[in-house]
């Protein structure tokens, strides 16, 4: 559990900071995060669901399966879903409020360069 915490989301090669006003995994968590202009080139699926909505700036998601959806700020919100597996390119910096579920114990990642696929689980350890 923690409160008003600033770190990296995603892992220390993130190019996305996360402003988290709570954070209580097995219940939720809201945060804001900003995306830095470009992504990390590794596709993730989310230990989580949840609802985002882009404040401001673009943001493009590409999914694993070809499909590209791109979010500028909007009424409408971003639901994204344990089971996407993405990667989000920001085009400059982009902020985005998102409101996450309850946490599963793991979540999975492909690293192209690798053309390695993990699952990994809280801290981001390999199991």
């Amino acid at each position: 559990m923690r409160v008003f915490y600033k770190g990296k989301d995603g892992g220390l090669e993130s190019t996305v900071w996360g402003y988290w006003l709570c954070e209580f995994k097995r219940l939720f968590s809201i945060v804001l995060l900003k995306f830095e202009n470009g992504t990390r080139d590794a596709y993730h699926t989310h230990a989580f669901n949840c609802i985002s909505w882009v404040l401001s700036g673009k943001l493009e998601e590409n999914n694993f399966d070809g499909n590209i959806n791109i979010y500028k700020p909007s009424l409408i919100p971003i639901v994204t879903k344990r089971s996407t597996f993405h990667k989000v390119v920001s085009t400059g910096n982009t902020w985005v409020i998102s409101f996450r579920g309850p946490w599963l114990k793991t979540w999975e990642e492909y690293l192209p360069i690798d053309n390695k696929k993990v699952v990994l689980s809280d801290g981001r350890k390999e199991v």
